[in-house]
């Protein structure tokens, strides 16, 4: 179940209403979802569940299920397994016959979509990029030929490499725009070709804290996206990457499954 990005308001009287009604609340970081639970006045039992233990979690929480009582999913902020854990757990408890329900909300990439007035007939998700540069222009190379809006989460210490290396590898022409903070005290809208973002916040003229989306039209070219080669791509990755990361990367840019994927790197791991 989704939770407030920033503004408390936009949490719903259902999401209020199942937080206080379920037995346990499984959290990303159960330090946060406390403060937020204080704000409503709701002491409903929390556990942690994020990407380092939720495959150990799964079988005790199966069991909770399985005995009748009920679980929210949540995550830091906004809707659950989108850039944030639980893919895992839900597709364990669907598997075992559970009934998983969603209860929507608040959502970064949805809000930032809703206001940025570029193309929402297609878009193409790719989550956080490389930390690293060579991974980083390597994902968006993957990407370059893709006709729908790119969207990504960006943290702040990283944004302002992260719009260099977008605007070097997809064009500085391309039409884009940057939210920060979004429906929080401080929230920043920047508009323009993806070259003037980047040139913005290169030359310190932008805040670089907090959360950040980043929209970027889509390639004018046509019949191209077909031209990405799953090989190619992974081997620019595994200069920099793991096989598992190095996957995980290509699955986000190709939309392939990750594992098979990952056999891919590990046959060209093998041959190289």
């Amino acid at each position: 179940m989704a939770t407030p990005i920033g503004n408390l308001e936009d949490a719903s009287a259902r999401a209020r209403t199942t937080l206080a009604a379920v037995s346990l609340i499984a959290a990303e970081d159960t330090r946060h979802t406390s403060s937020l639970l204080a704000n409503w006045g709701i002491d409903t039992p929390l556990l942690s569940v994020h990407e380092h233990n939720e495959e150990a979690r799964i079988p005790g929480l199966l069991a909770r299920l399985r005995a009748g009582e009920d679980l929210a999913l949540v995550s830091d902020a906004g809707t659950p397994l989108l850039a944030d854990p639980g893919y895992r757990l839900v597709r364990a408890a669907s598997a075992a016959g559970l009934p998983v329900r969603p209860v929507p909300g608040a959502c970064a990439l949805t809000a930032a979509l809703s206001v940025a007035g570029l193309p929402t007939d297609r878009f193409l998700f790719a989550g956080f990029l490389p930390a690293r540069s060579g991974p980083r222009k390597a994902a968006l190379a993957g990407l370059r030929t893709q006709a729908a809006t790119l969207a990504f989460y960006e943290t702040p210490h990283r944004v302002t490499a992260a719009l260099a290396d977008a605007a070097e590898v997809l064009g500085g022409d391309r039409e884009a725009w940057v939210g920060r903070e979004l429906t929080k005290r401080f929230e920043t809208h920047y508009r323009g070709t993806l070259g003037e973002i980047a040139a913005h916040f290169a030359a310190g003229d932008a805040e670089e804290r907090g959360e950040f989306v980043l929209l970027i039209a889509g390639s004018r070219e046509t019949g191209a996206a077909d031209a990405v080669d799953p090989d190619r791509l992974l081997r620019a990755l595994l200069d920099e990457l793991p096989a598992s990361r190095a996957a995980k990367v290509a699955a986000k840019v190709l939309g392939m499954p990750r594992q098979d994927l990952f056999q891919r790197a590990l046959r060209l791991t093998d041959d190289a």
